[in-house]
């Protein structure tokens, strides 16, 4: 449904739309987040042009800017009036035209280079993940357990705490309307974010922010992940606070992490600081945050050895107080 318009905001919305230049802006960010740099890389201009192009969309409102420590990226702005009415511009315009046709081949060519440098990254790191997913229950079982317990939904925004590689938001970008996963290593968004655009997860963003401190609004999000996160932090509570914070009322918040263990090896060479956690540990906390516990399923490796973990996963629903 439209979002509702004066004549005169209709007039300046076409007005800063209907211009050749800007019009391909809006197709590029509708798809994807770039900066400056990577603009004038596709579409060929100087950046002090661009700039001025996107400085009038961004002031009528039509894309936001978003800060990654002294980058700034844009993407086409989001739950505005003028969103829907823009969705139904961008779906009318012939995706084969020769203009649009060649700034979606530079735009690829710009994203595979891009992947490039984040993938060399994460080839770099990947060893030491793979040695610790080894050690428990396989993640094919995890992961179906994991969407199992969230439910089909849909959900309106779904928020992944640490996101990592950013494969939970693409594992439920199918269930949400729109998800964020926010991460403090830049590295690893861009590799999140190569990841994304190259499965046409359009409605997932990554972004940097502080587990502990998210640049979102309280009671804004349906459902949150903390997915292998606590047994990283001296104060795990505090994340799970700060979750609860941000979910609506009747909001999930989804954890999953290993139960607890004896591997002191993880902590000396991993920086795990928990060897996992108790059951009813993690269930005080959620209570305490006015979530109440709904599900609970401990994941065994299938194998008796004491070397191996259980993956632990715990669903709860924030509750209205009274």
């Amino acid at each position: 449904m439209l979002g509702t318009l004066s004549s005169n905001e209709m007039v300046e919305l076409l007005k800063a739309a209907g211009e050749s230049t800007r019009l391909r802006l809006l197709v590029l960010l509708a798809h994807d987040e770039y900066n400056v740099k990577d603009l004038t890389q596709i579409l060929g201009q100087s950046q002090p042009r661009l700039s001025r192009h996107l400085k009038l969309l961004s002031d009528i409102g039509l894309i936001e800017r978003f800060h990654e420590g002294s980058s700034v990226f844009l993407r086409l702005a989001e739950n505005t009036k003028s969103a829907d009415l823009i969705a139904q511009i961008l779906q009318a315009l012939d995706h084969q035209d020769p203009v649009i046709a060649h700034d979606a081949i530079r735009a690829d060519a710009v994203r595979r280079e891009k992947s490039g440098a984040a993938q060399r990254y994460f080839e770099e790191h990947a060893a030491r993940w793979n040695e610790i997913r080894a050690l428990h229950a396989p993640q094919a079982k995890v992961e179906a357990a994991m969407l199992d317990a969230m439910g089909e939904g849909p959900f309106d925004l779904l928020v992944d705490v640490a996101t990592g590689t950013g494969r939970i938001l693409e594992m439920f970008c199918a269930r949400v309307q729109r998800s964020i996963g926010f991460d403090i290593n830049r590295e690893m968004l861009a590799h999140a974010r190569a990841r994304l655009a190259a499965s046409n997860a359009y409605g997932a963003q990554v972004r940097l922010g502080d587990l502990f401190n998210l640049p979102l609004e309280n009671s804004v999000a349906d459902a949150v992940v903390l997915h292998q996160v606590l047994h990283f932090l001296d104060e795990p509570a505090r994340a799970i606070s700060e979750a609860a914070r941000i979910l609506k009322p009747d909001g999930r918040l989804l954890i999953v992490d290993f139960a607890a263990h004896n591997i002191e090896t993880l902590r000396e060479h991993y920086k795990h600081r928990r060897l996992g956690f108790e059951r009813g540990t993690v269930e005080e906390w959620l209570e305490k945050q006015s979530l109440s516990p709904t599900h609970y399923e401990a994941i065994s490796p299938g194998e008796s050895n004491s070397e191996k973990l259980t993956v632990s996963l715990w669903l709860a629903t924030k509750t209205t107080k009274k």
